[in-house]
């Protein structure tokens, strides 16, 4: 609450530093000024609330941790016979009775209990003390920089050179953190993919045929090693794609198509709208969609076509067919797709929208047809654009979990038959890391493989999806 108050003070007094700094520049007579008065307020704010917050945003990242250093400093001599896990609960206990929250339900000896008394007033006076501290410290800063700040403004100070140097400032700093943020995945996946592939051949797992990743409890267990073969992950992966893409490709550039080259104002401002309502459904209702409508649908059909071919020349087909349940690839695939039609639909006509002019008029003087112009004049220019919303949409269909487990299943099988029940690498994942977990076990690290092998699956999609963009684009630059 404390902290919250803090930073609407700070924004509050930056903003009376803010017209206080054009104030001052008014009143200033003389030669024109470099900077126009909001730079010289701008310059002023940022000085006054940047170090500030800065401070801020250190104590809520790192003072607990400081907390907790302190505390352990000075160990009660009843904590220091507990072990490493039983000293982790009770100074965690100590900092939840000192912020008035409920601690774990250890049992303590007494000398225990008056030591977690002891520690918990401890920690609430260290809390206290950093909280005030920290306070003070920014309030400090504040009015430090808005002295420096103040003090500088003159005509010819060039206020605005150095507000843009700030924004510079700003934008190379949310590129670093966007650039380690990738770097941090990628690691994180690398390290504890290493600790996997020390257990498991990289060979078994990239071509292994079956996965059943089973950790015996006891070492005279029958499957003591279990299978991490993962081509039936990724089988399932692609099958479920390639479904949903077929239907949202299709569909979703027909419909930009229609909207861009075709349909009058009225009914795009209708149409397009309507499409991109999909945009916003949850991924969880497309799951009950697909479980207990879409499936159920999809079963009564093909049971039915079954059990008419039943007694025929196809009798083996018709009672695969008879015998098909409500979970399939097929239905994950067509949900999915449904979901897919409104990114692939409204980022490309914006894209189709985005073609000059000029190349439409030019091919219907040269005496082309509008269905001439947009296949030979408008995809073509398009192209490279059209080929980034498909791979969005492949990227979407790679990464769905929650149609998959609802629609498709849990069996890991290698199969390309869309009425079979599959199971893909995000599923999977999430099966493994649900629940408290021990990172020691090949069964949770194998998370990690999939996650490294659908990186690099990823990765080699948008080399092609570049190298296809590139190509074409050279024809029509």
């Amino acid at each position: 609450m404390i902290t919250w108050a803090a930073l609407a003070a700070l924004v509050l007094f930056s903003a009376v530093t803010y017209v206080l700094g054009r104030r001052r520049l008014t009143a200033q007579a003389g030669s024109r000024p470099h900077s126009r008065p909001g730079y010289h307020g701008a310059y002023v704010a940022l000085w006054t609330a940047v170090p500030a917050l800065l401070l801020l945003a250190l104590h809520g990242g790192f003072a607990g941790r400081a907390e907790q250093a302190l505390l352990r400093a000075d160990t009660p001599a009843a904590v220091a016979q507990m072990t490493p896990a039983q000293q982790d609960v009770f100074f965690d206990d100590a900092r939840a009775v000192a912020r008035g929250a409920q601690r774990s339900e250890t049992l303590y000896d007494p000398a225990a209990q008056a030591a977690l008394a002891g520690k918990a007033s401890e920690a609430q006076g260290i809390a206290q003390s950093m909280r005030l501290g920290t306070l003070a410290l920014a309030a400090l800063l504040a009015a430090g920089g808005f002295v420096f700040a103040y003090r500088r403004l003159t005509p010819e100070f060039r206020a605005r050179n150095r507000v843009e140097g700030w924004i510079a400032g700003l934008l190379v700093a949310c590129s670093v953190v966007a650039v380690l943020t990738t770097v941090g995945i990628v690691a994180s996946l690398v390290f504890e993919s290493a600790r996997f592939f020390q257990s498991i051949s990289p060979l078994d797992f990239l071509f292994g045929t079956t996965w059943d990743p089973q950790i015996a409890m006891r070492a005279d267990q029958v499957a003591a090693k279990g299978a991490f073969g993962a081509v039936p992950l990724f089988a399932g992966t692609f099958l479920i794609m390639l479904i949903a893409m077929a239907v949202a490709a299709p569909v979703g550039l027909f419909s930009a198509i229609y909207l861009s080259e075709y349909a009058g104002g009225w009914t795009r401002a209708v149409v397009k709208p309507l499409l991109e309502i999909l945009a916003g459904v949850p991924t969880v209702v497309y799951g009950f969609f697909a479980a207990l409508t879409v499936g159920p649908l999809f079963r009564g059909f093909f049971n039915g076509i079954g059990e008419q071919m039943i007694g025929g020349p196809l009798n083996g087909l018709g009672l695969y067919l008879a015998q098909v349940q409500n979970q399939m690839a097929l239905v994950a695939g067509a949900v999915m797709g449904i979901m897919l039609i409104p990114f692939v639909s409204s980022l490309s006509d914006d894209i189709l929208n985005a073609v000059p002019q000029s190349l439409r008029d030019g091919s219907l003087a040269m005496g082309a047809t509008r269905s001439e112009t947009v296949k030979k004049v408008v995809l073509p220019a398009a192209l490279p654009g059209i080929m980034g919303a498909l791979l969005l949409a492949v990227s979407r269909a790679v990464g769905e979990t929650m149609i998959v487990t609802m629609a498709a299943g849990l069996q890991a099988k290698t199969t390309l038959n869309p009425l079979d029940t599959v199971t893909t690498v995000t599923v999977q994942i999430v099966t493994l890391l649900t629940g408290d977990q021990e990172f020691d076990s090949p069964k949770t690290l194998s998370a990690f493989g999939l996650g490294l092998a659908l990186f690099g699956v990823t990765l080699v999609l948008n080399v092609i999806a570049l190298r296809i963009v590139q190509k074409y684009r050279e024809q029509y630059d």
